[in-house]
Protein backbone atom coordinates (compact mmCIF):
# COMPACT_ATOMS: atom_id res chain seq x y z
CA UNK A 1 0.00 0.00 0.00
CA UNK A 2 1.09 3.17 -0.67
CA UNK A 3 1.94 6.05 1.65
CA UNK A 4 0.97 9.75 1.72
CA UNK A 5 3.89 11.90 1.33
CA UNK A 6 1.99 14.24 3.15
CA UNK A 7 0.27 14.23 6.91
CA UNK A 8 -2.22 17.06 6.82
CA UNK A 9 -3.69 18.40 2.97
CA UNK A 10 -6.36 21.44 2.37
CA UNK A 11 -8.15 20.12 -0.82
CA UNK A 12 -9.84 23.07 -2.63
CA UNK A 13 -12.41 22.39 -4.39
CA UNK A 14 -14.96 24.90 -6.35
CA UNK A 15 -18.51 24.87 -7.04
CA UNK A 16 -18.40 24.31 -10.60
CA UNK A 17 -16.65 21.40 -10.17
CA UNK A 18 -20.03 20.13 -8.56
CA UNK A 19 -22.25 21.29 -10.71
CA UNK A 20 -24.93 19.54 -13.33
CA UNK A 21 -24.79 18.95 -17.17
CA UNK A 22 -27.36 22.12 -17.20
CA UNK A 23 -24.33 24.64 -15.83
CA UNK A 24 -26.22 25.14 -12.09
CA UNK A 25 -27.27 23.23 -9.20
CA UNK A 26 -25.67 19.97 -7.47
CA UNK A 27 -24.45 17.18 -9.52
CA UNK A 28 -24.73 13.62 -7.01
CA UNK A 29 -22.57 12.04 -9.55
CA UNK A 30 -19.79 14.38 -9.19
CA UNK A 31 -19.78 14.64 -5.63
CA UNK A 32 -20.05 10.48 -4.99
CA UNK A 33 -16.84 10.62 -7.67
CA UNK A 34 -15.68 12.52 -5.49
CA UNK A 35 -16.48 11.10 -1.97
CA UNK A 36 -14.71 7.84 -3.34
CA UNK A 37 -11.39 9.37 -4.21
CA UNK A 38 -11.53 10.85 -0.42
CA UNK A 39 -12.09 7.67 1.05
CA UNK A 40 -9.45 5.69 -0.78
CA UNK A 41 -7.13 8.36 0.56
CA UNK A 42 -8.42 8.14 3.94
CA UNK A 43 -7.97 5.30 4.59
CA UNK A 44 -4.17 5.36 4.19
CA UNK A 45 -4.48 8.18 6.93
CA UNK A 46 -3.56 10.94 5.71
CA UNK A 47 -5.92 13.85 7.45
CA UNK A 48 -7.98 15.90 5.11
CA UNK A 49 -9.62 19.45 5.04
CA UNK A 50 -11.78 20.84 2.27
CA UNK A 51 -12.65 24.20 1.29
CA UNK A 52 -15.28 24.21 -1.14
CA UNK A 53 -16.76 26.93 -3.11
CA UNK A 54 -20.23 28.35 -4.27
CA UNK A 55 -19.94 29.39 -7.67
CA UNK A 56 -22.55 26.10 -9.04
CA UNK A 57 -25.54 27.90 -7.21
CA UNK A 58 -24.21 31.89 -6.96
CA UNK A 59 -21.14 33.97 -7.98
CA UNK A 60 -21.20 37.06 -5.94
CA UNK A 61 -18.54 38.82 -8.46
CA UNK A 62 -21.23 38.60 -11.39
CA UNK A 63 -24.06 39.64 -9.23
CA UNK A 64 -22.01 42.78 -8.55
CA UNK A 65 -20.99 43.49 -11.53
CA UNK A 66 -24.57 43.57 -13.07
CA UNK A 67 -25.32 45.97 -9.91
CA UNK A 68 -25.73 44.21 -6.54
CA UNK A 69 -24.05 45.50 -3.95
CA UNK A 70 -21.10 43.96 -3.31
CA UNK A 71 -20.61 43.00 0.08
CA UNK A 72 -24.66 41.52 -0.07
CA UNK A 73 -23.63 39.50 -3.11
CA UNK A 74 -20.02 38.02 -1.91
CA UNK A 75 -22.46 36.69 1.65
CA UNK A 76 -25.05 35.64 -0.86
CA UNK A 77 -21.97 33.53 -2.36
CA UNK A 78 -20.82 32.39 0.95
CA UNK A 79 -24.46 30.56 1.66
CA UNK A 80 -23.85 28.96 -1.61
CA UNK A 81 -20.61 27.28 -0.19
CA UNK A 82 -22.92 25.77 3.09
CA UNK A 83 -25.49 23.95 0.48
CA UNK A 84 -22.04 22.29 -1.17
CA UNK A 85 -20.76 21.76 2.07
CA UNK A 86 -23.52 19.83 3.23
CA UNK A 87 -24.37 18.07 0.42
CA UNK A 88 -20.84 16.76 0.56
CA UNK A 89 -20.80 16.20 4.24
CA UNK A 90 -24.18 14.10 3.67
CA UNK A 91 -22.33 12.34 0.63
CA UNK A 92 -19.30 10.85 2.50
CA UNK A 93 -20.88 9.99 6.03
CA UNK A 94 -23.57 7.62 3.62
CA UNK A 95 -20.19 6.37 3.01
CA UNK A 96 -19.19 6.10 6.27
CA UNK A 97 -17.06 8.62 6.88
CA UNK A 98 -17.08 10.92 9.56
CA UNK A 99 -17.29 14.77 8.62
CA UNK A 100 -17.75 17.90 10.62
CA UNK A 101 -18.62 20.88 8.29
CA UNK A 102 -17.29 24.52 10.27
CA UNK A 103 -18.47 27.60 8.95
CA UNK A 104 -16.98 31.14 9.05
CA UNK A 105 -20.03 32.83 9.71
CA UNK A 106 -22.21 31.15 12.18
CA UNK A 107 -25.47 29.06 11.61
CA UNK A 108 -25.51 26.80 14.83
CA UNK A 109 -28.79 24.93 13.12
CA UNK A 110 -26.31 23.55 10.34
CA UNK A 111 -22.94 23.50 11.15
CA UNK A 112 -19.93 24.47 13.79
CA UNK A 113 -18.51 27.56 14.17
CA UNK A 114 -15.08 28.08 12.58
CA UNK A 115 -12.58 27.22 15.49
CA UNK A 116 -9.09 26.84 14.47
CA UNK A 117 -8.41 24.51 17.74
CA UNK A 118 -11.75 22.31 17.41
CA UNK A 119 -10.53 21.92 13.43
CA UNK A 120 -7.19 20.52 14.36
CA UNK A 121 -8.81 17.97 16.74
CA UNK A 122 -10.78 17.20 14.70
CA UNK A 123 -8.11 16.36 11.97
CA UNK A 124 -6.34 14.22 14.80
CA UNK A 125 -9.37 11.98 15.04
CA UNK A 126 -9.44 11.27 11.70
CA UNK A 127 -12.33 13.53 10.41
CA UNK A 128 -12.72 14.61 7.57
CA UNK A 129 -13.38 18.62 7.78
CA UNK A 130 -15.48 20.80 5.22
CA UNK A 131 -14.90 24.79 5.99
CA UNK A 132 -17.97 26.65 3.69
CA UNK A 133 -18.90 30.43 4.21
CA UNK A 134 -14.75 30.87 2.76
CA UNK A 135 -12.82 33.58 5.44
CA UNK A 136 -16.63 34.88 6.38
CA UNK A 137 -15.54 38.20 4.58
CA UNK A 138 -16.40 39.76 1.48
CA UNK A 139 -14.23 40.86 -1.50
CA UNK A 140 -11.82 37.40 -0.40
CA UNK A 141 -12.63 34.24 -2.48
CA UNK A 142 -12.50 30.71 -1.23
CA UNK A 143 -9.11 30.54 -2.76
CA UNK A 144 -7.81 32.98 -0.17
CA UNK A 145 -10.13 31.12 2.69
CA UNK A 146 -8.31 28.07 1.42
CA UNK A 147 -4.79 29.38 1.52
CA UNK A 148 -5.64 31.10 4.89
CA UNK A 149 -6.62 27.95 6.60
CA UNK A 150 -4.09 25.51 5.05
CA UNK A 151 -1.57 27.63 7.24
CA UNK A 152 -4.11 28.16 10.73
CA UNK A 153 -4.26 24.44 10.60
CA UNK A 154 -0.65 23.50 9.81
CA UNK A 155 -1.41 21.42 6.34
CA UNK A 156 1.57 20.42 4.09
CA UNK A 157 -0.09 21.17 0.94
CA UNK A 158 -3.11 22.93 -1.15
CA UNK A 159 -4.17 20.13 -3.40
CA UNK A 160 -6.90 22.59 -6.17
CA UNK A 161 -8.72 19.93 -7.53
CA UNK A 162 -10.09 20.69 -11.00
CA UNK A 163 -11.25 19.76 -14.83
CA UNK A 164 -8.37 20.02 -16.43
CA UNK A 165 -5.00 18.36 -15.56
CA UNK A 166 -3.04 21.24 -14.65
CA UNK A 167 -2.23 24.79 -14.98
CA UNK A 168 -1.79 26.05 -18.90
CA UNK A 169 -0.77 29.00 -20.95
CA UNK A 170 -3.75 29.52 -22.34
CA UNK A 171 -7.30 28.16 -22.07
CA UNK A 172 -7.10 24.24 -23.25
CA UNK A 173 -10.91 23.92 -23.44
CA UNK A 174 -10.45 26.71 -25.63
CA UNK A 175 -7.16 26.19 -27.28
CA UNK A 176 -6.25 22.62 -28.40
CA UNK A 177 -2.63 23.62 -28.43
CA UNK A 178 -1.96 25.12 -25.29
CA UNK A 179 0.90 23.82 -23.12
CA UNK A 180 1.24 22.69 -19.74
CA UNK A 181 3.06 23.76 -16.82
CA UNK A 182 4.70 20.80 -14.83
CA UNK A 183 6.12 23.28 -12.19
CA UNK A 184 5.99 26.52 -11.36
CA UNK A 185 7.16 29.33 -8.72
CA UNK A 186 4.62 31.67 -7.24
CA UNK A 187 5.92 35.00 -8.74
CA UNK A 188 5.86 33.81 -12.24
CA UNK A 189 1.88 32.85 -11.18
CA UNK A 190 1.55 36.34 -10.29
CA UNK A 191 3.76 37.80 -13.31
CA UNK A 192 1.70 36.00 -15.95
CA UNK A 193 -1.37 36.16 -14.52
CA UNK A 194 -1.96 32.41 -14.66
CA UNK A 195 -5.32 31.51 -13.27
CA UNK A 196 -3.84 29.28 -10.57
CA UNK A 197 -5.43 30.74 -7.82
CA UNK A 198 -6.38 34.25 -6.69
CA UNK A 199 -3.21 37.16 -6.18
CA UNK A 200 -4.10 37.35 -2.27
CA UNK A 201 -3.54 33.11 -1.75
CA UNK A 202 -0.91 32.99 -4.11
CA UNK A 203 0.89 35.85 -1.89
CA UNK A 204 -0.29 34.15 1.22
CA UNK A 205 1.33 30.30 0.05
CA UNK A 206 4.48 32.05 -1.15
CA UNK A 207 5.09 34.12 1.88
CA UNK A 208 4.80 30.48 4.10
CA UNK A 209 6.26 28.51 1.29
CA UNK A 210 3.36 26.50 1.02
CA UNK A 211 3.09 24.41 -2.39
CA UNK A 212 0.17 24.26 -4.65
CA UNK A 213 -0.31 21.03 -6.69
CA UNK A 214 -3.37 21.96 -9.50
CA UNK A 215 -4.51 18.50 -10.69
CA UNK A 216 -7.68 16.90 -12.63
CA UNK A 217 -9.90 15.80 -9.72
CA UNK A 218 -12.12 14.46 -12.06
CA UNK A 219 -9.68 11.35 -13.24
CA UNK A 220 -9.87 8.44 -11.35
CA UNK A 221 -7.31 7.71 -9.15
CA UNK A 222 -5.57 11.33 -9.99
CA UNK A 223 -6.13 12.40 -6.03
CA UNK A 224 -4.42 8.98 -4.23
CA UNK A 225 -2.03 9.64 -6.81
CA UNK A 226 -1.11 12.74 -5.77
CA UNK A 227 -0.86 12.18 -1.82
CA UNK A 228 1.52 9.69 -2.70
CA UNK A 229 4.06 11.57 -4.47
CA UNK A 230 2.87 11.06 -8.24
CA UNK A 231 4.24 13.54 -10.50
CA UNK A 232 0.86 14.61 -12.20
CA UNK A 233 -0.57 18.05 -12.44
CA UNK A 234 0.85 21.24 -11.99
CA UNK A 235 3.10 22.44 -8.96
CA UNK A 236 3.50 25.64 -7.76
CA UNK A 237 6.31 26.33 -5.02
CA UNK A 238 9.52 28.17 -4.63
Amino acid sequence: MNKPKYKRVVLKISGEALQSEKGYGIDLASISSISAQLIEVHKLGLEIAIVIGGGNIFRGEIAASEGMDRSTADYMGMLATVINGLALQDVLERDGVATRVQSAITMRSLTEPYIRRRAVRHLDKGRIVIFVCGTGNPYFTTDTAAALRAMEIGADAILKGTKVNGVYDSDPMKNKSAKMFKELKYIDVLNKNLKVMDATAITLCMDKKLPIIVFNLFKNGNLKKVITGAEIGTVVKG
